[in-house]
């Protein structure tokens, strides 16, 4: 039985950009479902960089979009928006939202939402959509990765990169990381890597290139930029490609670009964020067609560090930000989806 919808709710707002303290528990209105969207009672969110950008007043949301962070959520749906005929009252889903995670309630495109995988509690299905809508489209769409190549994941045991792992090999491919410590480097290859650099004490265009006789690597998923971009040119084989998700480092490089022309490289990239519903759509069909499977199969699988209460997200923050952690960050809403 689905429970009545409140005219009012728990969520998570940023009155004044800063640190993590910048995040704040408010009583904001319910949102009201409008055309071909769902409202979701939220039963867990991820927490991701965007998110953190945003509450430093570096990432806006989109136009039309809630002020309210967070990009991923779970939960069941308690209403529905007019023509909606993919989903039911009362249906678990994951879906991905350009804002509005961190809150009791919250609308998702119906286009944009996925069923929660078969045997999957809402709790961890809730780290699934940001991770990988993203992975998806970057490693496997605008990267072209393919069974038998060779990618080199940058941030490796992040949410993105743990993730990129399981992927990856589910697909067939060689996987290298970089990571920032023999620990995390460690649980890397306990995830699938073939080969984990410890980006602190070894050279990692060195590494890549012991581990794949001289050649490079086919694909190269970059989320630091800056320097890290003319590496990225000598770690790359012949015809390699790089696709930069994220600037970590500093969005801006010095960098010959002979190197790319001598071996006729492609670097490209992409944010998620500001893509249309419909180009998000075609994301979420191909992620229902060709991964859905492996996660109800148990092959891959959403690695989860540490979960917080909702009205702990700033202690989520400042784990994030601390690096400390190895996978994804949730916030909890509701304790019995865990």
């Amino acid at each position: 039985m689905v429970a009545a919808v409140p005219q009012s709710m728990t969520a998570i707002g940023i009155p004044v950009p800063g640190g993590p303290e910048a995040l704040v528990p408010e009583t904001r209105p319910v949102p009201v479902p409008g055309a071909g969207k769902l409202l979701v009672a939220v039963a867990a969110a991820g927490v991701n960089r965007p998110d953190v950008m945003q509450r430093k007043g570096l990432y806006p949301a989109p136009a039309g979009a809630s002020d309210i962070p967070g990009l991923e959520i779970a939960g069941r749906i308690v209403a529905l928006g007019a023509g909606v005929t993919r989903f039911a009252m009362g249906d678990a889903v994951c879906g991905l939202v350009p804002g509005g995670g961190y809150a009791e309630y919250c609308v998702v495109h119906e286009a944009n939402a996925l069923p929660v995988p078969a045997g999957m509690a809402l709790g961890d299905a809730a780290a699934l959509p940001e991770t990988y809508f993203t992975v998806w489209t970057n490693v496997f769409e605008r990267g072209r990765l393919v069974a038998g190549e060779t990618v080199l994941v940058h941030g490796g045991s992040s949410g993105i990169g743990t993730t990129a792992i399981m992927l990856a090999k589910a697909f067939g491919a060689r996987v290298a990381v970089t990571a920032g410590s023999d620990s995390k480097c460690a649980a890397c290859r306990e995830l699938g890597a073939d080969l984990a650099v410890n980006y602190r004490t070894q050279d990692f265009v060195a590494e890549v290139k012991a581990f794949t006789g001289g050649k490079g690597v086919d694909l190269i998923l970059d989320m630091v930029g800056g320097e890290y971009i003319a590496r990225n040119y000598e770690a790359a084989a012949m015809d390699g490609r790089i696709v930069q998700i994220a600037f970590q480092g500093s969005s801006t490089a010095t960098v010959d670009f002979r190197r790319l022309m001598l071996k006729r490289l492609t670097h490209t990239g992409s944010t998620l964020r500001s893509r249309s519903v419909a180009e998000k759509a075609a994301i979420a069909d191909a992620l229902t067609a060709q991964v859905w499977p492996l996660l109800a199969q148990g092959r891959c699988r959403p690695l989860i560090h540490a979960r917080f209460p909702l009205a702990e997200a700033a202690q989520a923050h400042a784990l994030m930000e601390s690096s400390a952690h190895i996978g994804k960050i949730v916030l909890t809403v509701d304790p019995a989806a865990v």
